[in-house]
């Protein structure tokens, strides 16, 4: 499967206070800076492992 023209829409729909350090900087890695923020980012295996570290705070769309 490639990969290679993939994207993902990305929204925080929950916040990160109190969380785990390292959850907060793979949120920030991501891009999204506050609640409700949406950004699209490129499919690759280092977006997808921050994504599976912090599923529980996000929504994911896959374009």
């Amino acid at each position: 499967m490639s990969t290679k023209n993939k994207q993902l829409k990305i929204q925080l729909i929950r916040s990160t206070i109190g969380r785990l350090p390292r959850h907060i900087a793979c949120v920030r890695g991501l891009g999204l800076r506050r609640m409700h923020h949406t950004v699209i980012v490129q499919d690759t295996p280092c977006n997808r492992g921050m994504i599976n570290q912090v599923a529980y705070l996000l929504k994911v769309i896959e374009l």
